[in-house]
This record gives C-alpha cells, sequence and structure tokens, in this order.
C-alpha cells in the first residue's frame, strides 16, 4: 500500500501532471477547464498541505484546515491508478488526518457534472449540504461527520 507523503518542490511537474490527466475527460462537460487544473500548487506544498502517493507521484490530496473541518480542496489519481482503491485510501487518510487534528468533520466540492465522484462520495459517506456557484463553477458541497463513524 502506498503511503502519503507531504510533496515537496521536486513533485510539483508530477502533481500537475497527475492533476491534468484526472481532470481531461471532464473537459468535454464543461465550458471551461476544471478549477484543479488551473490551480498553482506551489504554495500549497510550501505549506505542507498536499500529500502525494507514489514514486512518480500517482495520486495527491490536498488538504486545507478550516473552523471544525479540514477541506479536501482536490483529490486526483492519474488515470493509469484509478480503480484501485488509491481514491478511496487518500480519501481515508484525508479523514484520519482531520481526526489526528481534533476537527469533527471532512468537507469537499465537487462540480455538478462530475457524477461519477459524487456518487463515490456519497457512497463513502459523505452527504450534500449545498449547491452553490463559485467563481464561475456550479459546486456540490458535501460533508461527512466524523464523530458518526464507529470506532
Amino acid at each position: 500500500m502506498l503511503t502519503p507523503r507531504r510533496a515537496t518542490a521536486a513533485d510539483l511537474p508530477r502533481v500537475r501532471d497527475v492533476v491534468t490527466a484526472a481532470y481531461t475527460k471532464y473537459l468535454t462537460r464543461m465550458d471551461r477547464p476544471p478549477a484543479p487544473m488551473l490551480r498553482d500548487y506551489t504554495g500549497p506544498a510550501r505549506e505542507g498541505l498536499v500529500w502525494v502517493v507514489g514514486d512518480p507521484v500517482v495520486g495527491l490530496v490536498s488538504l486545507t484546515p478550516e473552523p471544525g473541518s479540514l477541506l479536501i480542496e482536490n483529490i486526483a489519481v492519474h488515470p493509469g491508478a484509478q480503480g484501485t482503491g488509491l481514491g478511496r485510501r487518500l480519501l481515508e487518510f484525508a479523514e484520519q488526518e482531520a481526526a489526528r487534528r481534533q476537527l469533527a468533520r471532512v468537507s469537499l466540492y465537487t462540480n455538478e457534472v462530475m457524477t461519477e465522484s459524487q456518487a463515490v462520495y456519497a457512497r463513502l459517506g459523505y452527504r450534500e449540504v449545498r449547491r452553490a456557484t463559485e467563481h464561475g463553477y456550479r459546486r456540490i458541497f458535501m460533508v461527512k461527520d466524523l464523530a458518526a463513524r464507529p470506532g
């Protein structure tokens, strides 16, 4: 099993490659590139907020602390590693990181057109809490309360 580690500056080109590869399939569904494809991960990586797996990197999760919650800013798995459970393990890592920080919930958002992701999140216990348009993107906001999970 691959163990997440904090991304370094040396990982950033591969982080960009993984994000691009993971989100390219949505380009035909949207009128603009998905927000993760436009994001600069340099600052978040420098702040220790981007975690990667693999050498070379095949997956990543970007986490942002918020009051009472840990926001999964982005999660991406290279298409060549999709279907292996890596995305689920990255979500579990985010939940463990939130618990380690004594935060009661994990939150995320996804675009309305990313129906596959919505289904995965719902299956893993995330629930929709609102929909809104931000920065021109129609987003679905979801949360998972960690206190409610067993064990």
